[in-house]
């Protein structure tokens, strides 16, 4: 992958992903302005919906909160996030988010180092509801940052 030079991505550009839970918008990855070392994006949430559980073998994932209340259970073990607070996520930590408020939460996301090969960054390990209906595309695929068909389910580049 080459880099290329400085490029301002809006949210409008990106492709929706509902395959993991809530709604992932992968902005600034290796296909769309060439980074090398990770990628970034939004996970919007509509009030109940979560992003099933997961990790990733290569990367790890820093969150930020932007708005709404969420859950996340790291191994196991639950944690409230309210905005403007940022968790990072170590290698292989298995983790989920829900939104436990009353409205929409929005969490930005990145995850970096990138896997040697999208398919390799993210390991699912529970389905979620949205696996049927779901848009899934290179750039919204997460090594980032939910579910598939049957855990552990490997799949490629949010997140």
């Amino acid at each position: 992958m080459t880099t290329t030079g400085p490029r301002i991505v809006d949210l409008s550009e990106s492709r929706p992903n509902t395959r993991r839970g809530g709604d992932l918008r992968a902005l600034l990855t290796p296909t769309a302005v060439g980074s090398t070392s990770g990628f970034m994006g939004l996970a919007i949430m509509q009030p109940g919906e979560r992003i099933g559980e997961h990790y990733h073998p290569y990367s790890e994932e820093f969150v930020y909160v932007v708005q709404g209340l969420l859950e996340v259970d790291l191994d196991g073990v639950t944690h409230p996030m309210r905005p403007d607070q940022g968790l990072m996520i170590p290698l292989n930590v298995r983790h989920r988010f829900r939104n436990v408020g009353d409205h929409e939460a929005r969490m930005v996301f990145h995850l970096g180092p990138l896997a040697p090969r999208p398919e390799l960054g993210h390991v699912d390990t529970e389905n979620t509801e949205n696996t049927e209906n779901a848009e899934n595309t290179e750039d919204t695929a997460e090594p980032a940052g939910g579910a598939a068909d049957s855990p552990p389910q490997r799949s490629g580049v949010v997140s």
